[in-house]
């Protein structure tokens, strides 16, 4: 055996190993998730907003789109199909003024596949302490923000098959106290051609379970409050219970075709079952012109309980400046009476 034929047998093994994982959770998923929702009752949900402006104007039915970086959140097998070093950054305007940023790098490694890393950041921005006694406000403020830092490797194996994986490591902040945890993703993403079906599935925040410790939990106590005289204001500190983080199973299908030379349209649709709510199905549709002009349309979380999710629309605009190719993407999506959430996303590669 050569050396080549060794490498394709450990990677075709490593394949095999990855289909295992993914589809041992999604057997071992329902059993966590239980005939009911379990909303709220998660760690890290600011790792369910999906950063990519081009997959959320789709539905956020990413998991069968290996076109490039913005694909990796999504499924980190999208990564193992880019060739050329590539930039991600998005803004999103969330609720109630909630700042939220993203940015993405992939470095081409060869033969070897594609490494990629990426950082993910919520902020609420400074808000007044208020308390039972004082409504009006302490004079004091505080703050909310999490963080997560993620590590991943995508390789396409065989003209039809790729797969990935990525680390990610989490934090929250609630003004002086934290939790964090580490997690991972892994994807794979079969295609029946390059312009053919295309199947993806992945595993997106596997983890252990945190708690929240910090200088905001400490307390004073007294001992017995019915003695007069003894110490009342003894230290303590109040433990909290430690939560899982949010599990998301993706299996996602996309077609590509093109009614004319000029014209390539893509369809897509993708099923999700998380560990924290009611499965729910998204779909979107996007028409690309001279490969210049994108409109997309999309609708996500049909079928999921009590949702105020829905409508996504979105464009696109390529270009070319000097050695750089470009990507401007815009979406919108509805929220119900949450109101509507716009994405900004630019894609850069060298």
């Amino acid at each position: 055996m050569n050396a080549q034929t060794g490498t394709r047998t450990a990677w075709s093994r490593w394949a095999r190993t990855t289909w295992a994982i993914v589809l041992g959770a999604a057997l071992a998923l329902p059993s966590q998730a239980g005939a009911q929702s379990k909303t709220g009752t998660t760690l890290g949900q600011f790792l369910l907003i999906e950063p990519s402006a081009r997959i959320a104007a789709l539905g956020n039915a990413g998991g069968a789109i290996e076109s490039g970086l913005e694909g990796a959140y999504y499924n980190p097998a999208a990564a193992g199909r880019i060739e050329r070093r590539a930039l991600e950054f998005a803004h999103i305007d969330w609720f109630a003024g909630i700042r939220y940023d993203y940015v993405a790098a992939a470095l081409p490694l060869g033969s070897w596949g594609t490494g990629f890393a990426s950082v993910t950041s919520l902020n609420s921005g400074e808000i007044d302490v208020r308390t039972v006694s004082q409504p009006l406000g302490t004079g004091e403020r505080f703050s909310v923000s999490d963080m997560a830092i993620g590590l991943g490797f995508g390789r396409a194996v065989t003209e039809r098959f790729s797969a990935g994986v990525q680390f990610k490591y989490l934090q929250e902040t609630v003004w002086h106290s934290t939790a964090s945890t580490v997690t991972f993703d892994v994807g794979t993403i079969y295609r029946i051609r390059p312009g053919g079906l295309h199947i993806g599935s992945s595993l997106s925040n596997f983890g252990t379970a945190a708690g929240y410790s910090g200088r905001d939990l400490r307390i004073t106590y007294d001992g017995d409050p019915t003695r007069n005289g003894d110490n009342g204001t003894l230290p303590g500190e109040r433990f909290v219970q430690d939560y899982p983080v949010p599990i998301l199973f993706r299996v996602g299908v996309g077609v590509p075709w093109r009614p004319s030379p000029e014209w390539v349209v893509w369809t897509v649709a993708e099923a999700i079952h998380p560990n924290d709510n009611t499965e729910s199905v998204s779909a979107g549709l996007e028409a690309t012109f001279r490969d210049l002009v994108a409109v997309r349309a999309g609708y996500q979380s049909l079928f999921k309980e009590d949702s105020e999710e829905g409508l996504t629309l979105g464009t696109g605009l390529k270009g070319r400046l000097e050695s750089w190719d470009y990507r401007i993407d815009y979406a919108w999506a509805d929220h119900g009476r949450l109101g509507g959430v716009h994405r900004l996303a630019l894609g850069l590669l060298y």
